[in-house]
């Protein structure tokens, strides 16, 4: 039977957090997953997903793990990229097209949703503050997604990452014009470049 020293050990190993079925693998029973929960010395934060009581809770790896299918996008992915200095208040993802987005929305997520062929396209792990691995959109998807949605965002922001963007050295201006010309955003792009190159 697994200890509580044990149970605290394999947490830490997991971030924090752990699943039902990391639980499982590690010989932890549904039953007594139920019963550390009931004890107190363990919280239930999602379905499937158990903490350390007053652990603070990554919410953007723990919605990953629910909904593997959401990439961490906009505002959210320059955020992860360093393009700004503003925490997002609540938290951007992309869907594909046909995605049930009612519950994501009642969480307090910003949706947008794209074509299934365009879903994964430029998709990157990212690292989120609590050092947990997410998946969001690459440096140039990222910019070509604030390019075609600008109207919906905050436009300082997406000019000021857009500057920030040039100055880093491990941009891509190839693969950002090639996503560009994908997305339907090559000229509007080139008229930023041309300020700020």
């Amino acid at each position: 039977m697994i200890k509580l020293e044990e149970l605290q050990s394999i947490l830490i190993q997991n971030g924090g957090i752990l699943t039902t079925s990391q639980a499982n693998e590690a010989g932890i029973s549904n039953e007594r997953l139920r019963l550390f929960v009931q004890s107190g010395d363990l919280e239930r934060v999602a379905f499937g997903i158990y903490a350390l009581p007053d652990e603070l809770v990554d919410k953007m790896y723990v919605t990953q793990v629910l909904r593997p299918k959401i990439i961490y996008s906009h505002e959210t992915a320059l955020f992860l990229h360093e393009l700004t200095d503003r925490d997002p208040l609540g938290y951007t993802v992309t869907v594909p097209s046909g995605y049930n987005t009612t519950k994501l929305r009642q969480d307090g997520f910003t949706v947008f949703t794209i074509k299934r062929e365009f879903h994964e396209l430029g998709t990157v792990k990212l690292t989120t503050i609590f050092g947990h691995t997410v998946v969001g959109y690459g440096l140039e998807r990222t910019i070509c997604d604030c390019l075609r949605n600008r109207n919906q965002m905050d436009i300082a922001v997406v000019t000021d990452s857009i500057k920030r963007y040039v100055r880093r050295k491990d941009k891509n201006l190839n693969s950002l014009t090639q996503l560009a010309e994908t997305f339907g955003v090559a000229k509007l792009l080139t008229s930023y470049l041309e300020v700020l190159l």
